[in-house]
């Protein structure tokens, strides 16, 4: 008999918030240094946070304090949305963030990245490139620019898994026509808390 598979983040593990309005200065001190680990920048204004159970879990409870949702429903609503970007053991889940201090210049870059969150990969040493699958949720461009935040997903299989385990050296790029960068081989402390994420 199959059983439903549990979300990784559950409503019962969930701060109030009371609970969390006490917790959160040390809370978020610790997701920030966390997700130091966790981010990469390609380029000046490119930059990938991987996502995990506990980077989620923050933005759940953040969007709950803000909004002040104590209801049963808008608690499940936000679980709803952010639990698919926990990766699941033979994947990584990144938020895509691209920068542009300037407004005007972002306006415009926008308008040239048009098809970036499709162009952006993980390596494994020894192995061909996997690209990312892009917005699974909604469609975040349009015809003439493309959204300033993406969602990816990015799909291992067991063989490059198991090198990455080994020790192969783990490179991330993106090779859009309008914006080319890649960092070779990720920092040891970079690239060991994405292995560990994998199963």
């Amino acid at each position: 008999m199959m059983t439903a598979t549990m979300p990784p983040i559950s409503r019962d593990s969930l701060m109030s918030l009371e609970a969390y309005a006490k917790a959160r200065p040390d809370f978020r001190a610790r997701v920030i240094e966390h997700k130091q680990r966790r981010a990469v920048a390609l380029g000046a204004h490119l930059t990938l946070l991987f996502e995990d159970e506990l980077t989620v879990r923050y933005q759940i409870q953040e969007m709950l304090r803000v909004e002040r949702t104590y209801e049963e429903a808008g608690i499940q609503d936000e679980l709803d949305a952010y639990n698919p970007l926990v990766p699941d053991g033979s994947n990584w889940k990144v938020t895509m963030l691209i920068e542009y201090p300037d407004v005007a210049e972002r306006d415009r870059m926008l308008g040239r990245l048009i098809g970036i969150e499709d162009r952006v990969f993980v390596q494994a040493a020894g192995f061909s490139p996997v690209y990312a699958i892009a917005d699974e949720d909604l469609e975040r461009e349009t015809d003439t620019k493309t959204a300033a935040v993406h969602f990816l997903r990015f799909e291992l299989n067991a063989e490059m898994i198991a090198a990455l385990k080994r020790g192969a050296a783990l490179t991330v790029g993106v090779d859009h026509p309008e914006y080319r960068a890649r960092v070779e081989a990720l920092a040891a402390p970079v690239r060991d808390a994405l292995v560990n994420d994998l199963r």
